[in-house]
């Protein structure tokens, strides 16, 4: 690693507090991001297929400033219920945008599609996502939290697709601390940018990861037969740095670099692809340098995601193949 980086956990970002919640039989799970200070959002969604909320408030002419959690959840759109659990903790501890009729609190969501393993009858729900609150701190890599269903390399049959998980990296330069979480359920391969060996994906016939998404994807010119909005990779970039919503969203825009490194092919309408950037602290930076890191740690986090995961819901993981 570049001496001038350092390494860092991503609880090491201060001002965030990361807690989870998942039902391991039904393969689904949720990830929090509280900020109970507030944290300025921006959001940039790539993917056709996004299941999201309070989206709206991220948008840089939108008048709120300050986000107190972001939830990272399976169960497809039914997974947005466990917003509603966020909140009612976060309004238990006061927390939230004062009305002068008691406190709202602002919590965004994106879901992710795992109803496919485990059971599509049981979804992350209201007290799920209350119950991740109150876990908070207890972030673990790989069948965690949102990452409990996720899966990859979902262009062929069923049983060619592995299992994923959820992921987080982060570094520091000089004061500045800027660290990504992110659950992986790509359609797509998930890759090693940096000597571009497959870690996890779609699997050949004869049993090895020989076979490609992408060209699976190309041999279907004729004959498109995926099943859509079944995939989406989510996850958020946070900071110390200090920046307002406008810039976040374009943090938020270079952070998909990070996805584009390492997850082929990415951003398809099969994809609800979508990264929040979060905002807590001080620290004065340049958003070009915030941008740049928070790439490189989303590409980090994808990767962790795949390496962390075990086997499961009949699915391999990349350690059978190591």
């Amino acid at each position: 690693m570049n001496s001038i980086l350092k390494q860092i956990s991503i609880t090491d970002i201060e001002g965030f507090s990361i807690g989870q919640a998942e039902n391991t039989e039904a393969g689904t799970g949720v990830t929090v991001i509280l900020a109970p200070h507030g944290a300025c959002t921006g959001i940039d969604i790539r993917g056709g297929g996004p299941a999201s909320r309070e989206s709206g408030l991220l948008n840089p002419l939108a008048s709120n400033d300050a986000v107190h959690a972001v939830v990272l959840s399976g169960g497809s759109a039914f997974g947005l219920d466990s917003a509603t659990g966020v909140m009612r903790y976060l309004e238990e501890k006061n927390i939230g945008f004062e009305t002068g009729y008691g406190v709202v609190p602002i919590v965004c969501a994106s879901c992710l599609f795992d109803l496919g393993v485990g059971r599509r009858d049981i979804r992350p729900d209201a007290a799920m996502g209350y119950t991740a609150c109150l876990n908070a701190p207890n972030f673990k890599e790989g069948n965690h939290g949102a990452g409990t269903g996720a899966s990859v390399g979902k262009a062929g049959r069923a049983d060619q697709a592995m299992k994923s998980g959820i992921g987080a990296a982060a570094f520091q330069a000089g004061d500045l601390k800027v660290g990504a979480i992110v659950a992986v359920n790509a359609m797509g391969d998930v890759y090693d940018p940096s000597d571009g060996r497959k870690l996890a994906g779609m699997i050949s016939d004869d049993g090895t990861l020989q076979a490609s998404c992408e060209e699976a994807l190309f041999a279907m010119q004729n004959s498109i037969t995926l099943k859509e909005h079944t995939n989406t990779t989510i996850g958020a970039i946070l900071t110390n740095g200090k920046f307002n919503k406008t810039e976040l969203t374009k943090i938020a825009g270079m952070g998909h670099d990070g996805y584009a490194r390492t997850i082929y092919p990415v951003h398809t309408k099969w994809d609800g692809d979508s990264l929040y950037a979060m905002s807590y602290g001080t620290i004065a930076s340049d958003l070009n340098i915030a941008g740049t890191l928070g790439a490189k740690a989303v590409a980090a986090a994808i990767d962790n995601a795949v390496l962390h995961t075990e086997s499961a819901y009949g699915l391999k993981c990349a350690e059978d193949f190591q």
